[in-house]
Parts: C-alpha cells; sequence; structure tokens
C-alpha cells in the first residue's frame, strides 16, 4: 500500500493549465525588469518551474521589495499578515 505524495504542485492541476494555444515559453518574460516598490501581479508560468510560487499566491497582487539574485522579493498580503515571496520574473506581470 503506497502513500500519495502532497508535494508541491498536488492538487493544481487546474490552476496551473494552459491552453492549446499557450504552450511553451515566452522569452520576453524572463527579460522584464521591475522597480523597487512596483506593484506587480503575480501570475504563475507552469512551463518554468525554477522560481515558481506556490499556486496559493495565483492571481495575487504584491509590492516588489527587492531582489535576491535574479529573483524578485515580493510583499503579499494573505488573510491579516503580509508574506514575503521569492520569485523569477517569468511569474510575475
Amino acid at each position: 500500500m503506497g502513500w500519495k505524495s502532497h508535494g508541491f504542485r498536488f492538487r493544481s492541476g487546474r490552476k496551473l493549465k494552459k491552453g492549446i494555444r499557450e504552450k511553451g515559453v515566452r522569452i520576453w518574460k524572463s527579460l522584464q525588469t521591475f522597480e523597487v516598490g512596483q506593484y506587480v501581479h503575480i501570475d504563475i508560468e507552469p512551463a518554468v518551474h525554477r522560481g515558481m510560487p506556490h499556486p496559493r499566491f495565483q492571481g495575487r497582487t504584491g509590492r516588489v521589495i527587492g531582489r535576491r539574485g535574479r529573483a524578485y522579493l515580493v510583499e503579499v498580503r494573505d488573510g491579516e499578515k503580509y508574506k514575503t515571496i521569492i520569485t523569477r520574473p517569468e511569474h510575475l506581470k
């Protein structure tokens, strides 16, 4: 009797699904730049697994508070708390 995996993308198939004509990676998305203090939308790119935020933050809006290498630190409100998400520019608008 095997145990079922409850990994990072567990139960997120519909949320992270792409349409048939949207498959692949848009190169311009990785070349985007954002300034500190700018508001961004989190739009997860399912084809890029590196720097992907947790699927619970899909569709949220946050504020860029810094950089960490090629990734951005985004502050997002989750209920009454603010959480800091480390994500790459492919997952931001």
